[in-house]
């Protein structure tokens, strides 16, 4: 049995994350206070901790001819539920850092991937597999 994971990131505008998370993204709001909120993200919990000098320092690393930024979190979703996803954050303007494309086409690890900021700048990446047990294939 695979066990949630918990992240806890910094944002620099709560309000603004939090609705992004609840609304853009579809992520359940759980417990919250002042200065933190946790979000059900997609199984997992993830915490948004406010603070003033969020910016991520990102760096970019070429992968399939891309610049895929560096750190960036997110989750390996089911095929069909990636490309819903994708369609969802297309039909609500999000800015796309990577669009969604397939990475590493007729090779091993090939992969539905797309990549996103969040208000705060945090990056994240989506992604999926037709055939799950390549998540580690070599």
């Amino acid at each position: 049995m695979l066990t949630p994971f918990h992240l806890a990131i910094p944002v620099n505008d709560l309000e603004k994350n939090r609705r992004f998370y609840r609304d853009v993204l579809g992520c359940s709001e759980e417990r919250s206070s002042d200065h933190w909120v946790d979000f059900d993200f997609f199984g997992h919990q993830l915490v948004l901790h406010y603070s003033e000098n969020s910016m991520p320092n990102l760096i970019y690393n070429s992968v399939d001819k891309h610049a895929v930024p560096v750190p960036h979190f997110g989750v390996v979703l089911t095929w069909e539920i990636f490309h819903q996803f994708a369609e969802s954050l297309k039909k609500q303007s999000v800015a796309f850092i990577i669009e969604p494309h397939i990475r590493f086409e007729g090779m091993v690890g090939e992969q539905a991937t797309l990549f996103f900021h969040d208000p705060a700048g945090n990056a994240l990446e989506f992604k999926s597999f037709k055939d799950p047990s390549q998540l580690f294939a070599h």
